[in-house]
């Protein structure tokens, strides 16, 4: 009896076994739009909750022949649930360029509202919802470029993964959702420990390689949040570049709703 017995137990296990591996080999695989997708919330989540931030920059403009010029601006961005971020941008340095003011309403699915204080003609100017992919103040970055990178702007396919000096990577295809995007796809390299992402490749409307924008010496803020010091945009078809330098990140300092108003370009100083 107890042989019968153990001999019962064994088909039992036997076929509970052959069970759930069948379960397991029938369930339905992720996908690489699900895999995308997944990775980019992911990335979102960590970057949630600083509230505000500050930043300055310096911008360096390189032409084909390698002449440059510089500008000096200040950054206010302010944190919104449940939509874009809204940020202010100043330029102070050169003087041609002084007291321009950039304001910018990200939205996550519905086009962005930007607005162009001009201080020589002393007025605001609202950016065309067609124009978005027209040059930031003559840089290798569009008004698309930057503004926040809402998550629902793009559907994701995750393609690879890669690394970047020693640093392992997901590689990521977003495509924007906006139909007026000046882009028809990005491919993005985002850090698998952190979820930085430091690589991204433009592809022009023919899908074309049109620029590549690497983000370097990242720091960690709050102990929580990190920011890239340098951002290096080059354009591929025109032979021109431009860096963003990063300093002096603040957080946190009682920004608030007016201070992103269109009143505020006009105060800004």
């Amino acid at each position: 009896m107890a042989i019968s017995r153990i001999r019962w137990l064994g088909r039992h296990l036997t076929l509970v076994c052959t069970a759930v591996t069948l379960i397991a080999t029938q369930a339905p695989a992720q996908s690489a739009e699900q895999r995308g997708l997944e990775i980019a919330q992911e990335a979102e989540r960590r970057d949630q909750g600083w509230g505000d931030q500050q930043a300055d920059l310096a911008m360096e403009l390189r032409n084909r022949q390698g002449e440059t010029s510089s500008r000096e601006i200040r950054s206010r961005v302010l944190e919104v649930q449940g939509d874009g971020d809204k940020s202010l941008t100043i330029f102070d340095h050169p003087a041609d360029v002084k007291g321009t003011a950039f304001l910018s309403y990200t939205h996550a699915t519905d086009a962005d509202d930007q607005w162009l204080y001009l201080p020589a003609l002393k007025r605001v100017k609202r950016i065309s919802s067609a124009n978005k992919s027209g040059p930031f103040m003559g840089s290798e970055f569009t008004y698309e470029d930057i503004a926040s990178q809402e998550i629902e702007k793009y559907t994701y396919k995750y393609i690879r993964d890669d690394s970047i000096d020693g640093q392992s990577m997901f590689v990521l295809e977003r495509y924007p959702a906006y139909k007026k995007s000046g882009y028809r796809r990005q491919v993005v390299w985002v850090d698998q420990q952190h979820y930085r992402t430091y690589k991204v490749e433009y592809y022009d409307r023919k899908d074309a390689l049109l620029k590549t924008l690497l983000s370097t010496d990242y720091q960690l803020y709050l102990d929580k949040y990190w920011r890239a010091g340098r951002m290096f945009m080059e354009n591929h078809q025109t032979g021109k570049s431009t860096i963003l330098t990063w300093s002096n990140y603040r957080f946190q300092a009682g920004l608030s709703e007016r201070d992103f108003d269109q009143a505020a370009l006009r105060r800004a100083r």
